[in-house]
């Protein structure tokens, strides 16, 4: 009877260590490298992110083969609107969003994969804890997500479908919440658009 208390208590103390999907940060501001090497395309951008209201920015320069291009591009997801700024010639489009929301987070249902140090391990100050997590969506398309722990924090994400393609974010430089209130107001240019 006692062995089989034992190994029961032994399970419960294992299962309550299995880490769950934890909760992002809802806004946050850093830098964004976007990449899909299928396309030979890579956006490095200085980034924006509201999740409770549903909108991004991002200050992009953007190499496409052998094109540059830098563009500053505001999405309203809840306005349907998609501002594109281009800031070589001051040119803005105005469109729907080429993509639906999507929350850069631990979605639920996630499958934890591993947990690891990134930088120095074992020195104070030089590393930090990393959790790895992935899901399979009903549609068949595929997101892996690496965030700090405990405050998850997204450093890592990628995506694939048979429509997007293989999408990877790096993000980095990463502060809570949206310092300047004014970012998410359209550009002038865009004015009357």
């Amino acid at each position: 009877m006692l062995k089989a208390a034992l190994v029961v208590a032994f399970v419960a103390v294992c299962w309550a260590q299995t880490p769950v999907p934890c909760e992002s940060p809802k806004q946050w501001e850093g830098r964004r490298v976007l990449t899909d090497q299928s396309k030979e395309f890579q956006e490095i951008a200085k980034y924006s992110y509201d999740a409770t209201n549903m909108r991004t920015r991002a200050i992009e320069e953007i190499q496409a083969g052998r094109e540059r291009n830098y563009y500053d591009v505001l999405h309203l997801y809840k306005e349907d609107k998609e501002y594109r700024l281009n800031l070589k010639t001051r040119q803005c489009n105005v469109t729907k969003p080429r993509h639906p929301f999507f929350e850069t987070r631990v979605p639920p249902g996630s499958k934890f994969l591993f947990e690891a140090e990134a930088g120095a391990a074992g020195i104070p100050g030089e590393s930090l804890t990393v959790q790895n997590w992935d899901i399979t969506f009903s549609n068949q398309a595929k997101y892996a997500i690496a965030v700090t722990s405990p405050d998850c924090v997204p450093i890592f994400a990628a995506y694939e479908s048979k429509e997007v393609g293989f999408l990877i974010e790096n993000f980095f430089d990463i502060h809570a919440g949206i310092a300047d209130p004014s970012a998410f107001i359209p550009p002038s240019e865009c004015a009357g658009l």
